[in-house]
This record gives C-alpha cells, sequence and structure tokens, in this order.
C-alpha cells in the first residue's frame, strides 16, 4: 500500500484526514517492516511533543480496522505495517529489525488436501528469525 492509497482509505470510510493522521502514514510508508507503537511515537515525538499513547492506538487501531495496517506479535509486542495490496504471499520477518521479505510459496496448497470435508476461511503465515545483516551484528 502506498501513503495515498492509504489516505484515501481513511477517506472513504468517513474518516477525517488530519496532518497527525498523515504523518502517521506516512512513518508507516517509509518503514521497510513492521514496526511498534513506541517506535511511531519516537518519529512523531518532535513535531508533536504532546501526543499520547492512547492517541497512537486508537489511531493504529483505527488503521488496522479500515484494513490500512496489518499486525503481528514478535516478543510479546504488536508491531505494525502497510497492508500489502498485491497478490497472495506470506513473510519472513526479522525478530530484531522487524523487516519482512515476502515468501511466494503458500503452505495451504498442500495443506487443504489433508483437510478434506473442512471449510477453510482464511489463513496466515509468517517466519520468524533473522535477517542476514541482523546476524552479522
Amino acid at each position: 500500500m502506498r501513503l495515498n492509497e492509504a489516505v484515501q482509505q481513511l477517506k472513504s470510510h468517513g474518516y477525517k484526514t488530519t496532518a497527525k493522521r498523515k504523518d502517521m502514514l506516512a512513518f508507516f510508508a517509509e518503514a521497510d517492516g513492521y514496526r511498534t507503537a513506541k517506535d511511531l511515537i519516537s518519529y512523531m515525538e518532535p513535531t508533536y511533543a504532546s501526543i499520547s499513547y492512547d492517541t497512537v492506538y486508537r489511531n493504529l487501531h483505527l488503521f488496522r480496522e479500515i484494513g490500512v495496517l496489518e499486525t503481528t506479535e514478535l516478543n510479546g509486542e504488536k508491531h505494525f505495517r502497510f497492508s500489502c495490496s498485491h497478490h497472495h504471499h506470506h513473510h519472513f520477518i526479522c525478530k530484531d529489525c522487524g523487516k519482512t521479505k515476502a515468501l511466494e510459496i503458500c503452505p495451504m496448497d498442500e495443506i487443504r488436501q489433508s483437510l478434506g470435508g473442512y471449510e477453510i476461511e482464511g489463513h496466515k503465515f509468517e517466519i520468524y528469525g533473522l535477517c542476514p545483516v541482523c546476524q552479522e551484528e
């Protein structure tokens, strides 16, 4: 997803596109992986000194609800990134830096065969580990 698509998604759901929300979305547009609420606050504080965790979490929840952000949990903490808007795929996620790598294979192709008679409504497949850069540090 791109920044302009995220802003349009916000508008199409009837929400205001304030400067603060646009800056929050810009943070995720520039990120190349999953980020935390704490990361977002650190990014926002120079411009919005009094920004609260309540404001950040409320907007993160809104962005997730309207499909702008997707979430995962790493080390017991919720992480966020722009939703992928292209073809079906899964991710490798670095547990240190949050960078992601798309996986073009889907294990559901094989699993579906062993679940004869079951109706599958959805799935999410993630692999966690360390990217090459974090392995060297």
